[in-house]
């Protein structure tokens, strides 16, 4: 979840009492998973989320995920030297997790996701440290995102030949108009046992009708998100079905979700 208003331009923006409005309604609907970043808004998507377990006394009712990697204290790059903050190796692993902690208010999190692989640190590095996490009861499973396919299949390897704690869960993206995972990252995920997250299976909002992309483009002022032509084209498919089924575009566009992993 991208709640906040650091980033208006790149992620749009969130106010706390929209963010809370919409956790409310998550919940009363039954829903439990929240995944969110330590790069996220400049951390306001932490902040707000645990905020909001703290004001609702539900941390252990909810299934909380994040993520490290991506440099986190940005917002302070004119006083702070950013070389630790950010990045696979052992040091930014550390002090991302004390950080998502201590904004997260709590003192584990459900999942732990490497957000992408950066090529600055080796797989026993990465994996190894995972593991101290594992073993201090700060991370209870694994998951990598955006990671080429072979890198997390050896790595899975390195953990089970060293007794370590493996990935057990990739997130990646996945929709009507970009579906590359399903060459190699979803065949690897059934292989080696694990889940698979899509994120952006509405097109991160650039699945639209005409109407919804004219509309966009002459009153959003942020997080534009135009459209590619490959975008274009599937939405106008997905508007086809849509006016054929009587059902809104976002219900076709997530029609094939529940599937595409099996």
């Amino acid at each position: 979840m991208n709640f906040g208003e650091h980033d208006k331009t790149y992620l749009g923006e969130c106010s706390k009492d929209t963010a809370f409005e919409i956790l409310d309604t998550f919940k009363s609907l039954g829903g439990n998973f929240i995944d969110t970043a330590v790069a996220y808004q400049g951390g306001d998507s932490e902040t707000w989320i645990g905020e909001w377990l703290r004001s609702r006394n539900c941390r252990d009712q909810m299934v909380i995920a994040t993520k490290y990697t991506g440099p986190y204290q940005t917002k302070y790059k004119a006083t702070m030297i950013q070389s630790n903050f950010g990045g696979n190796g052992s040091k930014s692993l550390r002090l991302s997790v004390e950080k998502s902690l201590e904004r997260l208010q709590t003192t584990y999190v459900d999942i732990l996701y490497v957000h992408w692989w950066d090529f600055t640190a080796t797989i026993p590095e990465v994996m190894h440290s995972l593991n101290d996490l594992v073993v201090a009861g700060k991370a209870l499973y694994l998951g990598i995102s955006d990671t080429p396919a072979w890198i997390v299949a050896k790595a899975n390897q390195y953990a089970r030949d060293h007794g370590l704690r493996q990935f057990v869960v990739y997130q990646g993206m996945w929709n009507a108009a970009w579906r590359d995972v399903e060459r190699d990252v979803v065949p690897m995920c059934r292989d080696e046992g694990m889940a698979m997250l899509a994120y952006g299976s509405l097109g991160q909002g650039r699945f639209q009708t005409k109407d919804g992309f004219k509309e966009r483009e002459d009153n959003n002022t942020g997080r534009k998100g135009m459209p590619s032509e490959t975008e274009k084209a599937v939405s106008a498919a997905l508007q086809g079905i849509a006016e054929a089924k009587n059902a809104a575009i976002t219900s076709v566009a997530m029609a094939k979700h529940p599937t595409f992993f099996h």
